[in-house]
């Protein structure tokens, strides 16, 4: 595993976490500015960032669920999974601790149900369900990166937090909700938002090769997996 790719992920992840939860941090402290609206765009506007700036280093996965969904695509190797993810939790915990440090006990972006813990679970698996289903369609390889990539998913991202902050927070990345939930010390529904995404994520990919035949998720590994 190249030292720049375990980089990249680690800056990525860390930057979805310092601007996303940041901005829940900012909207706490300054009166619900910049509030959800707010909120939801920092999240997508930083996806759609991180993807033009490392997308054609690591992938720009930034999200340990979207590293398996590519897994479990055949656009992965098995090696590589275990770097990017320690590297994704390390930039989440890295700049959930930032925060903290900055707003101390503010509220730094914990992602908690508002409802059921049903409610919850099937609302991010649905979501991470669909978000994996855009990257599958718009990465190459396990790479996101590309003239559109960027604003398709970074675009999703912020669509969805719209839509399911209210409910769940819409994590749809463990690696998001991890950093937040241990600097916090609330970490009672963290299952949720490491189980949810995975499973939605895992379930994209025989979706996508259902729809768009064998060239979304390949079956032959060696014509996808280049790291």
């Amino acid at each position: 595993m190249k030292r720049n790719i375990i980089l990249a992920e680690f800056i990525g992840t860390f930057a979805l976490v310092f601007f996303g939860c940041g901005a829940v941090a900012v909207s706490s402290s300054h009166g619900g500015v910049p509030g959800h609206t707010g909120i939801s765009l920092v999240f997508g506007l930083t996806v759609m960032a991180m993807i033009y700036s490392t997308g054609n280093i690591s992938g720009a996965h930034i999200n340990p669920a979207v590293t398996l969904g590519f897994l479990f695509a055949g656009r992965l190797r098995g090696k590589t999974v275990l770097p990017y993810v320690i590297s994704q939790l390390a930039g989440s915990l890295a700049a959930a601790y930032l925060l903290k440090i900055l707003f101390g006990g503010s509220d730094l972006g914990v992602t908690l149900p508002t409802g059921s813990v049903l409610q919850a679970f099937i609302m991010e698996t649905v979501l991470s369900f669909l978000l994996m289903c855009v990257i599958l369609n718009v990465s190459s390889g396990h790479k996101e990166k590309g003239i559109m990539a960027g604003a398709a998913i970074g675009g999703t991202v912020a669509l969805m937090a719209l839509m399911g902050g209210p409910v769940s927070g819409a994590s749809m990345n463990p690696a998001r909700s991890f950093g937040p939930a241990l600097a916090s010390g609330i970490y009672q529904h963290l299952w949720i938002y490491i189980l949810a995404p995975v499973l939605g994520m895992l379930m994209a990919s025989p979706t996508c090769r259902w729809i768009q035949g064998r060239e979304c998720c390949h079956l032959n590994r060696e014509k996808f997996c280049d790291e």
